[in-house]
């Protein structure tokens, strides 16, 4: 089997699970606009158009304090044009109740339900004689709330695992059925485990969906040397809107922007590995009081740049790379060419804008150095590396900004951050910005 016979023909044929990552790998590497030989310029056109959405959504189906119909509500009235809903461990598939007083959502909840959507409240009388409210599932609420070509809603799950007390937490994407927790035998199994489930069942059912870490830097669960090794995983979330996910980690544990960047190098100049994207989400819980410092929406977003508004679409978008993630800002294109990167912003009256691009070099420092407690003994995070992994290769003010290869870039990303504090953020001093996907350079070496 080569990847061009694989990628080209689609054919799911394979029996075993060391074909089906082989098969990841290959559509991933092909399809990727950082593989184009031609320029590629991600922009709206006749074709295709920028669809922005939430990919990370947690309603009283788990540990979330409104109803799925209400979340829906709240994207779709805010501008959005799809949304995952993605409860722990559960698909809202199945027949649930719910006594409103003892729920996370409380009576409030319950309350402002029935005044948006009188007529759709189902009700019951149990045997203490305590009101429950029957929650809808995704596909009443799909089909209720969802627009073809306008608003589309997705099944989607957070597989929901750990090791010791190491939370492993990650999004499966336009799921078919429920992926149950397998565990391991370290963070890094952990990981393998529940991305191998999701390969074997996009295989089985021939459905496109996608699995991403979700916020590495949660409990400090997750280091750079253990996502970097997954294989058939492309995603995490380098932006996550809960405020107790430390985005911009501490004085022993680096940020989520530092980690991708350690992984991106050892990814790509080391393990022979994919590129990894960078990811935003809200990992909403609470609807009731915003703006407050709860874990809110319209904190985090990715806009995809997409044919159609289609799940099976946006995750093959998705896995080319044809994508950015934003806490506020918008832009208008991106190019991506053999020369370089240029990004284009769609500028808000009166912000500034300034893009750093960054990257690593040929010739880098390889090794890193474990980080230590009190006693000399190792902690759980990612080992303290280079500064030339990860540089800051160039800073450009203004709504255009581009970069030019010098040859020895073994991968170029940009990040724009605006001038205006985020409205609600996820840490007080976020301002509003972008991730620009990152793109190899001349020095990476070909897969």
């Amino acid at each position: 089997m080569t990847c061009h016979e694989s990628a080209l023909t689609r054919v799911y044929r394979f029996s075993n699970l060391k074909s089906i990552v082989l098969l990841s790998i290959c559509l991933f590497a092909l399809v990727s606009i950082t593989h184009a030989a031609e320029p590629v310029s991600l922009k709206e056109s006749d074709n295709e158009k920028w669809y922005q959405g939430n990919l990370h959504t947690h309603s009283l189906w788990s540990d979330g304090d409104d109803y799925l119909e209400m979340i829906a509500d709240w994207y779709k009235t805010h501008g959005y044009d799809f949304l995952s809903f993605t409860d722990h461990n559960v698909l809202p598939t199945s027949e649930r109740w719910t006594v409103p007083e003892k729920n996370k959502g409380k009576l409030h909840a319950y309350e402002e339900l029935k005044k948006r959507f009188p007529d759709w409240v189902e009700e019951r009388k149990n045997k203490e004689g305590q009101t429950e409210v029957r929650l809808r599932t995704f596909e009443e609420v799909a089909e209720k709330l969802g627009e073809p070509g306008k608003y589309l809603l997705i099944q989607s799950e957070e597989v929901t695992d750990r090791y010791k007390n190491m939370p492993v937490h990650m999004n499966a994407t336009n799921l078919h059925s429920l992926l149950t927790p397998l565990g391991g035998t370290s963070v890094y199994d952990v990981m393998q485990n529940n991305t191998n489930a999701l390969l074997a069942q996009r295989e089985r059912t021939g459905q496109s969906m996608m699995i991403h870490l979700n916020h590495p830097n949660f409990h400090y669960g997750v280091t750079a040397e253990e996502l970097m090794k997954v294989v058939g995983e492309n995603f995490f979330e380098v932006y996550n809107g809960h405020p107790g996910v430390n985005n911009k980690g501490d004085e022993i544990y680096p940020s989520t922007d530092r980690i991708w960047d350690i992984i991106l190098t050892k990814r790509l100049a080391e393990l022979k590995l994919p590129m990894m994207y960078g990811l935003a989400t809200d990992d909403g819980h609470n609807y009731h009081k915003i703006p407050s410092r709860a874990s809110e929406p319209g904190r985090g977003w990715v806009v995809v740049l997409s044919k159609a508004l289609e799940p099976e679409a946006l995750v093959d978008a998705m896995e080319a790379g044809r994508f950015y993630a934003s806490s506020g800002v918008k832009l208008k294109s991106i190019t991506y060419s053999d020369q370089g990167i240029q990004v284009e912003i769609d500028p808000e009256e009166g912000v500034e804008y300034t893009t750093d691009f960054i990257g690593t070099l040929e010739g880098y420092p390889k090794e890193g150095m474990p980080k230590l407690d009190k006693q000399g003994q190792e902690l759980h995070s990612t080992k303290r590396y280079s500064k030339k992994i990860g540089a800051t290769l160039k800073t450009v003010k203004g709504t255009s900004a581009s970069y030019d290869f010098n040859g020895k870039e073994i991968y170029v990303r940009a990040l724009v951050r605006s001038s205006k504090l985020h409205p609600n953020p996820s840490e007080i001093t976020d301002v509003e910005s972008a991730w620009v996907q990152p793109t190899p350079g001349p020095a990476a070496p070909k897969q």
